[in-house]
């Protein structure tokens, strides 16, 4: 069952897709004497663009899990999926790339069977109870974003995870924030934002004893999921 702010959106989208048509309708050759691109160049990039969120919109629409929708919404974006062997392939060499770009930078790289995930802790990305990126962190995260934009066949969940300190209310709203912020560097750096979902889990997934000072430093963490779209 398709939820009803999943068909929301998907309706607005096709509605702005609509709207932008009917706005731009006809056909123009003048050139722009300050060097810009034509506009019938510009009614081609519109069009493309209505085409794209038709796609997206369509995708949200389809589907019985938001799985499902989200890989049908990036296919309909234009992201090519990926089928049988070509998918173990495809993340040995994005496994790679970003174990080489992340080497030294206190990021921990896993994987199970196909999925990859990025172990971000909390001490180098983000102050104590902040969710604004350490600029200092920026040169690391881009190496993962080049990565994630190159290897753009996957979709990638960011999730925001806190220690027990706190109340409910608080730690989730944090932990929500932080994904928030490392999902929006990403795409301020070139990763599709279509492929991109983050969620704040708060103190629910330790993975270590939250009773120590370092068991709690360790389950401070955000971690990014790429998971390969299948055909």
């Amino acid at each position: 069952m398709i939820r009803p702010a999943t068909r929301n959106v998907a309706l607005a989208l096709m509605t702005a897709a609509a709207l932008t048509a009917c706005a731009t309708g006809g056909s123009y050759t003048q050139s722009d004497p300050y060097g810009n691109p034509t506009q019938q160049q510009n009614k081609t990039g519109r069009n493309a663009l209505i085409g794209t969120a038709v796609g997206v919109a369509a995708g949200l629409l389809s589907g019985n899990s938001a799985t499902e929708r989200r890989q049908h919404a990036m296919i309909g974006a234009g992201i090519g999926a990926l089928s049988g062997a070509a998918i173990g392939q495809y993340q040995d060499r994005q496994e790679r790339a970003l174990r080489e770009r992340t080497a030294n930078t206190g990021i921990d790289v896993s994987r199970d069977g196909d999925n990859l995930t990025l172990n971000l802790p909390d001490g180098i990305t983000f102050d104590f109870g902040k969710s604004t990126l350490k600029p200092q962190f920026y040169s690391s995260l881009n190496g993962v974003a080049s990565t994630l934009a190159e290897y753009n066949q996957t979709m990638i969940e960011v999730v925001g995870h806190t220690d027990s300190i706190g109340s409910d209310a608080v730690n989730n709203r944090l932990s929500k924030e932080r994904a928030d912020s490392v999902a929006a560097y990403l795409t301020a750096q070139g990763v599709q934002g279509a492929r991109i979902e983050t969620l704040g889990a708060g103190k629910a997934y330790p993975i270590a004893d939250n009773s120590t000072d370092a068991g709690r430093a360790q389950n401070r963490r955000v971690e990014i999921r790429v998971i390969p779209l299948r055909q």
